[in-house]
């Protein structure tokens, strides 16, 4: 609040500044050139409502016709409010300094239930509370219409911005922090406290998150309204290194109606957490264990808990799944439409085959990089999951051109094939592209054009 630029007398309108180097705002694309740089920082300054005639530099070459109206000032309101709506948020705030009538559009509310920021070099912190500060005009400290924050990849976001989140954002219903490896527990705890109706949560490549969870404040005092559960659906953990099981078990207490669990490469998560998992989220519809190598055939057990609710699974190099795990999920989640097993060089074509009889409506299958899948395997599925429109056998060693054309004289659906690093001839491509005409085939032959 010290900085003489965050400082004005009127009514503020941010602008979020990009690096000197950055290029002009031109059609609505790119940013303003009219930038300002501190010690090489990007930063969100705040600037007066523009006057009503628009004295831009570039303007003045169309001197002739400064009396006539341009053609975008004839639009009615509600389409500019409706190409507006297409704008990220920082070139919303550079519109907003065009002209008056620009700026009172650009501030209306329907414009404003999405904030999405991008780039590695950019102030986050600052920017958001420059942004709900001005959100909160009309209702003090508190920003009624936001429902989304998207700041993936502002590695600059610090404990700070999400305390701003917390604090102004109540209505908030998704955030996305994906690789703001800055952001620690705490922050992401005062955020699930105060945002009730938080369904959507993504901190995959935040590695200091190991959990989350109500603070110890909220379990006392916000019981009544929370139950102390916390109301997400949606969470994605990727490349969160450090959680472990304990982590996850708090995750599946307090989180209890996920249908949504992303928990590729935590590779500390072992088959005990997912039994957590199973006792208090039942009602998963999607889940990925990808690279979580001490996942294994008891921890398939567990997630065939879910029985018919499950629909996408990924357990993609899982090495210590064998066929045994894959008999548990076809034999109780039967519902199933997405399989990710590549890597899994345990699965064998009768793995292959109790999945083809049981999860006859399959649509996308991965089993690259199972040696020991054949084309035994393949004709198992040909014959049963006719529905197939999705197969990865890439770098199955023991594929051969008469199991991919059985597949493709079964599945007529079949809209991508990919083949690479096999054995297969050119007239067995062509046998898939004449009986499979939309599908796209991946190969490494270069027979085949």
């Amino acid at each position: 609040d010290s900085d003489l630029s965050m400082r004005t007398r009127s009514t503020p309108s941010p602008a979020l500044i990009f690096p000197p180097n950055s290029p002009g705002f031109q059609n609505g694309r790119g940013s303003s050139t009219s930038s300002s740089s501190v010690t090489g920082e990007t930063v969100a300054m705040v600037h007066s409502p523009p006057p009503t005639r628009l004295t831009h530099p570039l303007i003045r070459l169309a001197s002739k016709h400064q009396k006539e109206q341009a053609n975008i000032d004839r639009l009615p309101d509600h389409s500019m409010i409706q190409i507006f709506s297409f704008l990220p948020t920082n070139q919303l705030c550079r519109c907003a300094r065009v002209c008056r009538r620009w700026y009172n559009l650009a501030w209306d509310p329907r414009l404003w239930r999405t904030i999405r920021l991008t780039g590695e070099t950019i102030n986050v912190d600052r920017a958001l509370k420059v942004l709900t500060r001005r959100l909160c005009q009309d209702t003090p400290n508190v920003c009624l219409m936001l429902e989304t924050v998207i700041v993936s990849g502002c590695r600059r976001l610090t404990d700070r911005g999400l305390y701003t989140i917390a604090q102004c954002c109540p209505e908030l219903r998704r955030l996305e922090v994906s690789g703001c490896y800055n952001i620690s527990n705490e922050a992401v705890f005062d955020v699930v406290s105060l945002c009730p109706n938080l369904e959507h949560l993504d901190v995959s490549g935040c590695s200091k998150v190991t959990c989350i969870s109500l603070t110890r404040e909220a379990s006392i005092k916000l019981s009544p309204l929370h139950g102390k559960q916390i109301s997400i659906r949606y969470l994605d953990m990727t490349d969160c290194f450090v959680l472990e099981d304990e982590g996850l078990h708090t995750i599946a207490a307090h989180c209890t109606q996920l249908t949504h669990l992303y928990l590729r490469r935590c590779v500390r998560i072992t088959d005990e957490g997912l039994r957590y998992l199973m006792i208090y989220c039942t009602s998963v519809k999607e889940l990925s264990v990808s690279d979580c190598r001490f996942v294994s055939d008891f921890g398939m057990r567990e997630i065939a808990k879910l029985e018919s609710r499950l629909r996408y699974l990924s357990i993609a190099h899982c090495g210590r799944i064998t066929d045994v795990g894959i008999r548990y999920i076809a034999k109780y989640c039967s519902k199933l439409r997405y399989l990710n097993a590549r890597g899994c060089e345990g699965i064998t074509d009768h793995g292959v085959e109790y999945l083809a009889k049981n999860c006859t409506k399959l649509k996308s299958l991965d089993i690259g990089k199972c040696p020991l899948v054949s084309d035994t395997g393949l004709e198992f599925l040909a014959l049963n999951c006719f529905n197939l429109k999705r197969l990865s056998l890439k770098s199955c060693e023991s594929i051969t051109g008469q199991g991919l054309q059985i597949v493709a004289a079964n599945c007529f659906d079949l809209q991508m094939l990919n083949v690479q690093d096999c054995e297969v001839s050119v007239d067995a491509l062509r046998f898939v592209k004449r009986h499979c005409k939309r599908c796209i085939i991946e190969h490494t032959n270069p027979a085949f054009f």
